[in-house]
């Protein structure tokens, strides 16, 4: 099927569960159980449900990392691989172009779809401010079950379950809004010397700036938008973050 119906079938899939709807999801989901399972990860990580919950998003290394606020600060829960992403390395530009986004978002609690024809899904809220200050266009871009993707990030149906779980537990015990990081690549200094050539390498510093603040301090950093440059004014103040 062509990029661009393909993706026009999956925002009208998605528009007809909407966001909060009460269609029954694709496939069976008991958060129960999946809660019951998080159990022993959680005990080890001294958190609970309801924790408040950090997102990073490695695309070339297709991995999803979920961080929750215990006794002792952030500590990464699990790392999840990503079953498809499309497009390239790069940020998503304009609607239609089956690019998957890189930057700062956020997920409040209005975002999550328990309705979603991808099975669960929640969306990030693309374009942001930043986008939107140099002029990208685009809508509903989640993260989702059902390992497929057109502009998305697809998790296997469990995955989706146990991230989808924990962020719903926080937002509903207060937690503003989930920040979800998403990055080309790690952020290593040797993977940006190879990409120093890359035309997005700017918007990759740009990037890596609030990268480093949360691997210096553990906590999510607030994020701002600024002369069209993402601005991070705190080395992040606490569980709950600011992001744009």
């Amino acid at each position: 099927m062509h990029t661009k119906l393909y993706a026009g079938v999956i925002a009208l899939a998605e528009t007809a569960g909407t966001f909060g709807g009460t269609a029954p999801p694709a496939e069976p989901y008991d958060r129960a159980a999946v809660l019951e399972n998080l159990r022993p990860l959680l005990g080890r990580a001294q958190a609970h449900p309801g924790a408040h919950v950090f997102v990073r998003i490695f695309k070339r290394e297709s991995e999803l990392e979920l961080w929750l606020h215990g006794a002792d600060g952030y500590r990464l829960i699990k790392n999840y691989p990503i079953c498809a992403w499309s497009g390239r390395l790069g940020p998503k530009l304009k609607e239609g172009d089956g690019q998957a986004p890189e930057g700062f978002y956020r997920v409040v609690r209005s975002a999550l779809n328990p309705a979603s024809r991808f099975h669960l899904s929640f969306n990030l809220g693309y374009p942001n401010a930043y986008d939107r200050a140099h002029g990208r266009t685009g809508s509903w871009l989640m993260v989702h079950g059902n390992c497929v993707s057109i502009g998305c990030y697809a998790m296997t149906d469990p995955g989706i379950e146990e991230i989808y779980t924990l962020m719903e537990a926080a937002l509903e015990n207060g937690q503003r809004a989930v920040p979800v990081h998403i990055f080309p690549f790690r952020m290593t200094d040797a993977n940006m010397a190879r990409a120093s050539r890359s035309r997005w390498i700017g918007f990759w510093r740009n990037l890596k700036a609030g990268h480093d603040l949360f691997e210096r301090t553990k906590r999510p950093p607030q994020v701002r938008v600024r002369n069209r440059s993402y601005t991070f004014p705190g080395a992040g103040g606490g569980p709950e973050s600011n992001s744009q």
